[in-house]
């Protein structure tokens, strides 16, 4: 998947953005290439956000890492308990997270925050593929409307059958599909961060009610 050359446009914009960083990061090497998933790969909760931003995850070479929306989420995560310290500040600085994988929808930045239709679908591929691997009973946590709609599809490609009617997005929304769990939250960020739409609460609400979801399935199946 890092070496994914499907998209031009996006292609281009991640070295473009490598290429002209900002004051702050002129000394940094960016990784400028599409991320991987980042946590538990024995993990049940996948969260699912939209894309890296050119100076976040571009930058530092991990999901939600080097920007205020990863400030934002790392914290809900560690106060949640899926993140050993509250800050992921670049790929060395031996943050773990346990039973909880991140992950995106779109694996390059985009322009302007917002891959086209077509670039997610040309990057469907790699969450349908993550979705397989994790540990049954699975937990999803869709971070903004686009990544659940992401979660959807790759519930869909999968042979998931979903509700009728679709599923639609709204912040701490729970969906029961097939015997998996979808969860929905505002994506964190500063637009939402920085106007309350989206508080630390909220966000620990919903990623704590995911992992009590994934310990009380698993428990369940271990019962029979």
């Amino acid at each position: 998947m890092v070496t994914c050359r499907r998209c031009p446009r996006l292609n281009a914009w991640r070295r473009e953005a490598a290429a002209h960083p900002p004051r702050r990061f002129a000394n940094d090497t960016y990784w400028a290439k599409p991320l991987p998933a980042f946590g538990d790969p024995s993990a049940r909760v996948l969260i699912v956000g939209l894309a890296p931003a050119a100076h976040g995850g571009n930058r530092t070479g991990r999901m939600f890492t080097g920007d205020e929306s990863g400030r934002f989420l790392f914290e809900a995560l560690h106060a949640a308990g899926f993140a050993n310290r509250p800050e992921s500040v670049h790929s060395g600085d031996d943050l773990v997270l346990s039973g909880a994988l991140l992950t995106a929808a779109c694996r390059c930045a985009p322009p302007d925050n917002r891959p086209l239709p077509g670039e997610l679908d040309n990057c469907r591929e790699y969450l349908d593929r993550e979705l397989a691997l994790l540990r049954r009973p699975r937990v999803l946590v869709a971070l903004g409307r686009l990544a659940f709609d992401a979660c959807l599809r790759a519930f869909a490609s999968a042979g998931a059958p979903l509700p009728k009617p679709r599923p639609r997005f709204a912040h701490g929304a729970r969906f029961r599909i097939g015997d998996d769990l979808l969860f929905a939250t505002y994506h964190p960020s500063q637009q939402n961060t920085f106007t309350g739409t989206l508080t630390q609460g909220m966000l620990r609400s919903v990623l704590r009610k995911a992992r009590r979801a994934a310990e009380l399935d698993r428990l369940r199946r271990v019962r029979g």
